[in-house]
């Protein structure tokens, strides 16, 4: 039985990801606050991709102060990947033509950790798991994309939502947790530990 009130009517998001504000405004949700949580992201030695992503998700929810009785902070990471072996955030062009290259006619998986955290201190948190198969790309493709710089500070030198659209030849599993946060599963996550959205 869902009560009538929500127990949490506030939501602070822990990150500056303008496509996390984006995706979550296209199912009515619109964060509170947005406070950036600064953590770490150096992978542990031998760490696997997908409990990165999780680890950094929770880390960052982890970061910020508690919050008030009435609010939730919700905290995501994003890691792509080539089996278990992290693919960078392209922050250079060397970086974003390495990252094409390694994805050019492969399928890698695309990790996104979720985590929720409550008042108390509890913490809820999901992985969430895309398979993306990129096309061969041809040395022009690559240059134009590397022109375009829309890879800039993108986990995996590409942005879905742009020019990359092309490179995409099939997608198994979530398409928003590839653009940056699995809306299913947040929102389950969110409704899972009482969160109703004001208008």
């Amino acid at each position: 039985m869902r009560n009538s009130s929500p127990l949490y009517s506030k939501l602070i998001l822990a990150s500056a990801s303008p496509r996390r504000v984006e995706l979550l405004g296209q199912v009515g949700i619109v964060p509170d606050q947005i406070i950036p949580a600064n953590i770490d992201e150096t992978p542990l030695k031998g760490e696997h991709a997908k409990d990165l992503a999780l680890r950094l998700a929770i880390g960052k929810a982890n970061a910020l102060p508690a919050p008030e009785p009435n609010s939730l902070i919700l905290a995501a990471d994003s890691v792509v990947a080539l089996g278990s072996r992290e693919i960078p955030k392209a922050e250079t062009l060397e970086v974003a033509e390495r990252c094409l290259r390694a994805l050019s006619g492969r399928k890698h998986i695309v990790w996104g950790g979720i985590a929720v955290r409550c008042p108390d201190g509890r913490i809820v948190s999901r992985l969430v798991k895309t398979s993306v198969k990129f096309k061969l790309l041809t040395e022009g493709e690559i240059r134009e994309y590397l022109e375009s710089r829309e890879w800039d500070g993108k986990a995996g030198g590409y942005g879905i939502q742009g020019r990359a659209a092309r490179f995409v030849k099939t997608i198994q599993g979530s398409y928003s947790n590839i653009v940056g946060l699995s809306l299913y599963d947040t929102l389950n996550l969110l409704e899972g530990v009482g969160y109703g959205h004001h208008h």
